[in-house]
């Protein structure tokens, strides 16, 4: 019975209930650092503040941070509180014991070195800014060195990365408090060219959940620490909901307000911290340096999950493979595109959280266990989610269709969920397997 369950399974330990602290301890700051982060802002307002009133934009900030809550992690992050284990575990119920290789696996590896990427790509270009410069080369300099020194350091001394992460991840907001009184004298002045209400809120809707999916599934993670629903629950609405108002919040404020009294002309994060003047340099470079904490950890996650899933291909080699395929990206501006990104990343990670949640629920709000093989009610739910998901920017798709499918990684959930659900009670699932061999949180 024991050989039933594959070796990711019976080597993970679950998280002791002595070690759990309260949510204002991990779970809220840890959200609250990744929403203060620079790339979830720097294109908020692109197609949302430009077709709409500040009300209407800061609603959307606020059903996007509730959706995210309800939807993308309380059940993930339950999961992981009761169980003790990681994402990688809770998700071999999903989508089976084998399954669980793939998806969540090493789907989470893959998208986390698209972050690092971003993270990559965003460092570089600031720092770029900072000095005053737009040389091509100098950005592939910084970027290499960036990306394979930052990586250097995840997997040798992430501990001393998250110990200065309790101060970096504060530099953000320091900043966009900075930049919005140095623009709020315009936000009275603020009127929107254009008048589309409705496609500003679900594009609101599309970019918040996009960038939050990944962090959605990842609850989980974040559940093992947390000592009780309670912890779940305001470590969620504080972290995620409120965070997502003010770190979203205080960006479209000081665009409304520079656009408002004339000193831009865009709606780009950027061009706002360019109006402050003589104190944008500063501003950039400490943006940069903030984007030391999610490299790193991008990496770091990244490795541990091609070493976990990949225990033969030596891990180094793995994360070297990765690290390069996310410099080139960021090299090449690839990932310059956010917006797109986030559909992707939503599109991707939607239907796993819709099809976590129809799997906690059918289970009686918990955990079932680890199913046999392959859950192919899971990866039926994933694949159409993740089609619905991405529809809008597939070849051949009808425009009528493309104008519809918004907020797509809303709609991708949705799919994941009502998929999952139908086949589950089909009797589509494997069998759960035996858990002797899977340990069990110690009381």
């Amino acid at each position: 019975m024991a050989n039933s369950l594959p070796g990711y399974l019976q080597a993970s330990v679950p998280n002791p209930a002595a070690n759990r602290r309260p949510w204002y301890k991990n779970t809220a700051p840890a959200y609250a650092g990744i929403f203060l982060w620079v790339v979830f802002y720097i294109n908020i307002a692109v197609g949302t503040l430009s077709q709409a009133s500040l009300g209407i934009c800061f609603l959307g900030l606020l059903v996007a941070g509730l959706l995210c809550f309800a939807l993308y992690y309380y059940a993930p992050a339950m999961l992981g509180m009761k169980t003790g284990q990681p994402l990688y575990v809770v998700g071999a119920s999903t989508f089976g014991a084998r399954g669980g290789y793939l998806m969540p696996g090493l789907l989470m590896g893959v998208l986390q070195i698209g972050w690092f990427a971003v993270a990559t790509y965003f460092a570089a270009q600031y720092i770029g800014e900072g000095l005053h410069s737009s040389s091509r080369l100098l950005f592939t300099i910084v970027a290499i060195v960036w990306g394979y020194v930052l990586a250097w350091v995840a997997i040798k001394g992430i501990g001393h990365v998250a110990k200065v992460a309790q101060v970096l991840n504060w530099v953000p907001l320091a900043m966009i408090l900075i930049v919005f009184f140095a623009t709020r004298k315009g936000i009275a002045h603020y009127h929107p060219p254009t008048q589309h209400s409705g496609e500003a809120f679900a594009l609101m809707l599309e970019i918040v959940i996009g960038f939050f999916a990944t962090a959605g599934a990842a609850g989980a993670d974040f559940g093992i620490n947390s000592r009780d629903r309670r912890d779940v629950a305001w470590g969620g609405l504080i972290g995620i909901v409120l965070a997502i108002v003010v770190a979203g919040g205080l960006p479209l404020l000081s665009i409304a307000g520079a656009y408002g009294s004339g000193a831009v002309t865009t709606f780009d994060y950027t061009a706002t911290i360019q109006s402050v003047g003589a104190l944008s340099g500063v501003i950039f470079f400490l943006f940069a340096a903030a984007s030391l904490v999610p490299t790193s950890f991008c990496a770091f996650i990244a490795a541990n999950s091609f070493g976990t899933m990949l225990p033969k291909v030596p891990k180094a080699l793995s994360t070297l493979i990765g690290v390069t395929v996310g410099v080139l990206l960021a090299i090449t501006g690839v990932v310059a595109n956010l917006i797109a990104f986030f559909v992707i990343i939503g599109a991707s990670f939607g239907p796993i959280c819709g099809a976590m949640a129809a799997d906690y629920l059918l289970a009686g709000r918990t955990w079932s266990g680890p199913r046999a093989g392959i859950n192919w009610a899971g990866y039926a739910a994933w694949a159409l989610g993740f089609l619905v998901g991405i529809a809008q920017h597939l070849p051949g798709v009808p425009a009528a269709w493309k104008q519809a499918d918004h907020p797509a990684v809303l709609f991708s959930f949705i799919v994941g969920f009502v998929v999952y659900w139908i086949l589950a009670k089909a009797g589509a699932r494997p069998a759960v397997l035996p858990q002797e061999s899977l340990r069990s949180v110690p009381a």
